[in-house]
């Protein structure tokens, strides 16, 4: 990856491929690499070397401009820290990637995202009129909206007290299933990590464990 000091070397020899409609959740130590593997699968920031393809894309050969053009039209990013604007109402915020794609329909999509996440009787609220939960809820809406390829989720629930996380995640889960969407999830919760079909173990900038779901305790099992 290029920063403005340079070349950093973050993630290095990571040879991994995600089928269509998998569920895989990304562990490991701060500063493992992370954060940066989704930037580089989102395309929000470029790799010095390699190949990265995500829904048939060269993402290496793309500019900013079409780079935008991809997300728009195969990924939903869902953060920590929520990132809806401020100023604008729970609609306008899931209205967001439709009115960048030039959808005539925005607003009645973004209705209707936000009724499939339980907040249709939201719509006029701004963010901080809303609860940690039901922002990140509006985030999961926006995510969907367009219906993307590919979910990437950082941490999703790390602003959320358990109850509300365990909320959060059905959700996400439940979207994940309806649209048929590819989920990579990043989290330091082991057991939200297992609910994955896959769980990727990230160290030093490398993949040292790369499990099936059921693998682990099958291993566990054969050594006990």
């Amino acid at each position: 990856m290029r920063s403005g000091a340079g070349e950093v070397n973050i993630l290095r020899g990571i040879d991994l491929t995600i089928a269509a409609g998998e569920t895989v959740s990304i562990v490991g130590p701060s500063g493992a690499g992370k954060s940066s593997l989704m930037m580089l699968m989102a395309g929000l920031e470029r790799a010095t070397g390699g190949s990265i393809r995500v829904a048939g894309h060269d993402l290496g050969g793309m500019n900013e401009d079409r780079l935008a053009l991809f997300r728009r039209a195969h990924v939903g990013i869902v953060f920590q820290a929520f990132r809806l604007v401020p100023t604008m109402s729970a609609l306008e915020n899931v209205a967001i990637p439709l009115e960048l794609a030039g959808a005539a329909d925005a607003f009645d999509r973004a209705a209707e995202g936000l009724e499939a996440v339980g907040l249709g009787h939201r719509t006029g609220h701004y963010p901080d009129q809303l609860s940690g939960g039901e922002q990140q809820r509006v985030a999961l809406a926006r995510a969907f909206v367009a219906g993307p390829s590919l979910l990437l989720a950082d941490e999703p629930t790390g602003n959320l007290d358990g109850h509300t996380g365990e909320q959060v995640i059905e959700l996400m889960f439940d979207l994940k299933r309806r649209f048929g969407t590819t989920l990579v999830l990043i989290t330091h919760d082991l057991d939200l990590a297992r609910r994955c079909q896959r769980t990727i173990h990230l160290s030093d900038g490398r993949i040292v464990s790369d499990e099936r779901a059921g693998e682990a305790s099958l291993a566990a099992a054969a050594g006990g």
